[in-house]
């Protein structure tokens, strides 16, 4: 028989046997809270699966991350129901968000992880405010973050439910930023989220939604189909992590990174543990 093709077929048997060449890649946007989530998701993967997990985290806003899950250049992140009916199907409340991300993406939109981080409209406990519509009778100097003044169910939903008076122009900032602005008086609201670690450490009122300007944000992981498909103990695994958060435990997640500046990975293994996943 011809040695090339002996070769060859020799090869060809071997790839064919070999180890996975593709490495399952864990993505996730540029704030804590997606950051400690990515990385939560990424090391139970490692613990479930018995293999090398690549991370894509802190990559930039939602449409960067959800391009890149089309893109192949990630294979799943964690995502809010509100930011993807807003941003990325651009559909109204009640949309079947697993429907329509099979149907028109190829992804699967998993299980609720239990954590609904809202915007969260929050001012200086001393005010004595519960809700929105009585904080709407005065005017406020607001802070807020990028996407919030930019998103229709961010600022545009804030100002056409409760029609809120805001003293000059929203101060924009990173989200980061808005705590230290109310502590020195730089303003006296800010659009919080709901999971912020720094809301349970600080002398805020987070004021009602009375109206529901704001829909609900309950995050879940949203994956490649694919993937899933060929290895559905992926799948298993991170249904696995479906229902393990609260708000407050999430806030006291960030808090430990943002504040008491533990490592992303001791922050994450921490939550598994306590969580019984590991």
């Amino acid at each position: 028989m011809d040695r090339t093709k002996i070769i060859g077929g020799l090869i060809l048997l071997l790839t064919s046997c070999g180890p996975r060449t593709h490495m399952i890649r864990v993505g996730s946007k540029n704030f804590t809270e997606q950051v400690v989530l990515g990385e939560i998701i990424a090391q139970h993967l490692e613990n479930r699966l018995h293999e090398k997990i690549a991370r894509s985290l802190n990559l930039g806003g939602t449409l960067l991350a959800q391009q890149a899950l089309l893109n192949r250049e990630i294979d799943m992140y964690p995502e809010y129901s509100g930011t993807a009916l807003a941003m990325v199907l651009k559909a109204p409340q009640g949309t079947d968000l697993q429907a329509d991300y099979a149907r028109r993406f190829h992804l699967a939109w998993l299980a609720p992880l239990g954590i609904d981080n809202t915007f969260a409209m929050a001012v200086r406990g001393s005010t004595g405010l519960k809700t929105l519509s009585e904080a709407a009778r005065m005017p406020w100097a607001l802070g807020v973050g990028y996407e919030f003044e930019q998103r229709a169910d961010g600022l545009a939903a804030l100002k056409s439910v409760y029609g809120l008076q805001i003293k000059g122009s929203p101060k924009t900032m990173d989200l980061g930023l808005l705590y230290k602005a109310i502590e020195q008086g730089q303003v006296d609201m800010i659009a919080a989220s709901a999971t912020d670690g720094m809301l349970s450490k600080m002398d805020l009122k987070v004021l009602e939604d009375d109206k529901h300007a704001f829909p609900p944000y309950q995050v879940s992981i949203v994956a490649r189909e694919a993937l899933l498909g060929e290895r559905p103990e992926v799948r298993a695994a991170l249904e696995e992590l479906s229902g393990k958060f609260t708000n407050a435990k999430m806030q006291e997640l960030n808090y430990q990174v943002d504040v008491e500046h533990k490592g992303v990975g001791v922050v994450a293994e921490g939550f598994l543990r306590g969580a019984g996943l590991k």
